[in-house]
């Protein structure tokens, strides 16, 4: 029996009887990617402004530097943790509600700081919201995809985030351009967009409160697949396999941060540049989710073995011609965009519905995992040698593409059945 509160109430909705009707499975994901968008615009806007913004309050680069190790690995790392709890409570909406509103109240709350610790609190509590929501978030996502395709939904909800990803800088930058050093109001600024965010999000608790109807709706008009996965207690075999070669994928994936400095140092761009190549290949990130999605939907998981591919191409990035680096940066953002949606997809043929949580969790670890140990090693790589730094690259994408290929096929009969 499903748990209920009066937070998260998960008894399925009469359509048919009084009180609102269920959304349709497309504005459902369509308004959980609105709550993504705001929600990016706070905490990316506040991302691209908390480094100088500590600077001002005495902070040292190194600080600065550690802050954003720490806060990437609170958001992958914790994951895992909330995974296992949203799984045992199946509180879908109270995680994803509780998530999001320590993100969006905490940021604006930064500004207000005088001081280094409070500044850095708050800032953790913010990485901290998103590794509470992220894996009842997916988990919620992935049942409205049962009725517009697994690629497509994840595709579009990732084209939307990183909409709020662009926008929430571009923000910040016109705020502070019009009042220079004024952080305060900055990230004041950042409460509209983060009260909307919790406004849609109890609109979409009221609307639909159990949205695994989406997927119960769209098992029952389909046939059953003969190797759907069971529920036995634990994450299946060919998940971990999965987890793991993603994990192996994305230690051959350079950091931005890499890129530009290989960029800048060899007078490739301009310090003027970097940011305009950031913001490159984040639309190109954002476009990639829908159309890697549609792909994903009429071919299968099959078309996911071009990832490896393309991230073995993005090398490219590290030649001494500046075009080539635009081209590597913007198959960088090709191959961060499915990352980051697609690939989570997937996840939803290997693992049975009740522990998806738990799975969104794991693959988060192993992915926030594997970018620390490529931002070590490849750049430890870098300065004894770019062809050192590149090889590993393709390396570890040619182990990875060797690895996928026969676990993908694999499932392509059951999709395609």
């Amino acid at each position: 029996m499903r748990n209920t509160d009066p937070i998260d109430t998960t008894t399925r909705p009469d359509t048919h009887g009084p009180g609102p009707s269920r959304l349709r499975p497309w504005t459902f994901v369509i308004a959980f990617g609105v709550v993504s968008l705001l929600a990016d615009m706070v905490y990316e806007g506040a991302r691209s402004i908390i480094g100088p913004y500590l600077a001002t309050l005495g902070a040292s680069a190194a600080v600065v530097g550690l802050v954003a190790c720490a806060g990437e690995f609170i958001g992958y790392g914790l994951r895992v943790i909330s995974g296992y709890a949203v799984g045992r409570t199946q509180r879908y909406w109270t995680w994803t509600i509780l998530g999001y509103a320590l993100t969006v109240l905490s940021v604006p709350l930064i500004g207000v700081t005088s001081a280094v610790i409070p500044a850095l609190l708050l800032y953790g509590t913010e990485r901290l919201g998103k590794a509470v929501r992220s894996p009842a978030k997916d988990t919620l996502l992935s049942y409205a995809s049962a009725g517009t395709g697994r690629g497509s939904a994840f595709g579009v909800h990732q084209a939307l985030d990183q909409t709020g990803a662009v926008a929430g800088p571009l923000l910040l930058a016109a705020v502070l351009a019009w009042r220079e050093g004024d952080y305060r109001l900055a990230f004041g600024v950042l409460i509209v967009p983060g009260l909307t965010v919790l406004a849609v999000l109890f609109w979409l608790r009221r609307r639909v409160p159990d949205p695994t109807v989406y997927e119960d709706e769209a098992r029952s008009a389909a046939p059953a697949k003969p190797d759907t996965p069971l529920d036995d207690g634990r994450l299946p075999r060919r998940f971990w396999s999965y987890t793991a070669l993603v994990g192996l994928l994305s230690c051959g994936v350079a950091s931005f941060p890499l890129l530009a400095f290989h960029a800048q140092t060899q007078g490739l761009l301009t310090d003027a540049q970097v940011p305009l190549l950031f913001a490159a290949a984040m639309v190109v990130d954002g476009a990639t989710g829908p159309i890697v999605g549609r792909l994903y939907d009429a071919r299968g998981p099959i078309v996911l073995l071009a990832v490896p591919i393309a991230a073995g191409l993005s090398a490219i990035a590290f030649t001494d011609n500046a075009v080539l680096v635009w081209v590597g940066v913007a198959i960088w953002g090709v191959v961060n965009g499915v990352l980051d949606s697609t690939v989570k997809a997937v996840v939803t043929e290997l693992v049975p519905t009740t522990r998806r949580a738990v799975a969104f969790g794991w693959l988060a670890l192993f992915r926030g995992a594997s970018l620390l140990v490529a931002g070590g090693v490849l750049g430890f790589l870098y300065d004894r040698g770019r062809v050192a730094t590149i090889v590993v690259i393709l390396a570890a994408n040619l182990v990875a593409l060797i690895g996928l290929a026969p676990l993908l096929r694999r499932l392509q009969p059951a999709r395609s059945g």
